[in-house]
């Protein structure tokens, strides 16, 4: 079975006056293991990783896997980029020691036609010593990675191993679930619509919302993958208030102001992103009290 199915957690990158704050990394990273997620995904979207500088990007990795010591498998998310010389330079002098795959977005702002994305892709499955995780997020890059485009992709190398599909279109998700070769796996990339796409034949959510609540996702996504859709609607509708707020203000303010409520890390992003506003911390604080009320109950 791929390392890759299940739960795996965005992690965010934690801020505290300007600087990466690893203590907060370290809590974050502690808080998802023990909450029973199958793998971390390091800077990817939720990482913030555009906005940091390289120093600080190896920092991060070196943190997660110091805290994570070898006990779930390791994704790292440091790997798009609209310019696919410098891509595969980055690949090149990259140190993949206690890491288990990749995750590539396709690339972004020049809107390369599907057949620039396929060469894009070839070139990196060919240079990458782990397995590649297509990263389909057309709301961010400006294009979307077409079914035909995935599954073409899926048939011609063997080091392209999933999709996380964050398009939150299910018909495209199931379009590539439907024709997917043996061994190739698509995973939704958006929490929202995961229950749909997992009931659909997906194989599992690299989540957002995991960074705060991996319990409740977790159980949501377990009980998808067993076949048992009466529990995990339970655990659907249980996070289903909080998915406008946490996007409301942009990813990943949203996350980081429901962390911050839990007491795990601050608000603070890095520019051009900023804290969400107080009314969505307000939402976001009414629909942590609600679960909580809830379980209670």
């Amino acid at each position: 079975m791929s390392k890759f199915r299940g739960l795996g957690v965005a992690l965010v990158t934690p801020m505290k006056n300007g600087r990466v704050d690893f203590p907060a990394l370290e809590k974050i990273t502690a808080h998802v293991i023990e909450g029973g997620v199958d793998y971390l995904v390091a800077l990817g979207t939720t990482g913030e990783s555009v906005t940091l500088t390289s120093k600080e990007c190896l920092a991060v990795f070196d943190c997660v896997k110091n805290i994570n010591r070898g006990r779930l498998p390791v994704v790292a998310g440091y790997f798009g980029q609209n310019n696919t010389t410098a891509l595969l330079d980055r690949i090149k002098e990259f140190d993949f020691e206690g890491f288990d795959g990749i995750l590539s977005s396709s690339p972004s702002y020049n809107k390369p036609s599907q057949e620039g994305i396929y060469q894009h892709y070839m070139r990196v499955a060919d240079a990458s010593p782990l397995p590649v995780i297509l990263y389909n997020v057309p709301g961010r890059t400006g294009s979307n990675v077409l079914p035909e485009t995935t599954l073409r992709l899926a048939e011609a190398h063997n080091n392209i191993v999933a999709v996380k599909e964050a398009s939150g279109d299910i018909v495209q998700g199931s379009q590539i679930i439907k024709h997917a070769p043996e061994g190739f796996d698509v995973l939704s990339g958006d929490d929202p619509t995961a229950l749909g796409l997992m009931s659909c034949g997906g194989k599992g959510l690299i989540s957002v919302i995991a960074n705060a609540l991996p319990v409740q996702t977790n159980s949501m996504i377990q009980e998808s993958l067993i076949g048992n859709f009466d529990k995990a609607r339970e655990r659907h509708l249980e996070l289903l208030d909080f998915h406008k707020p946490l996007y409301a203000d942009g990813n990943p303010a949203g996350i980081k102001g429901l962390l911050n409520l839990l007491g795990l890390c601050q608000t603070e992003v890095r520019l051009p992103l900023v804290p969400l506003k107080k009314e969505t911390q307000e939402q976001l604080t009414r629909a942590l009290r609600n679960m909580k009320s809830a379980a209670k109950a």
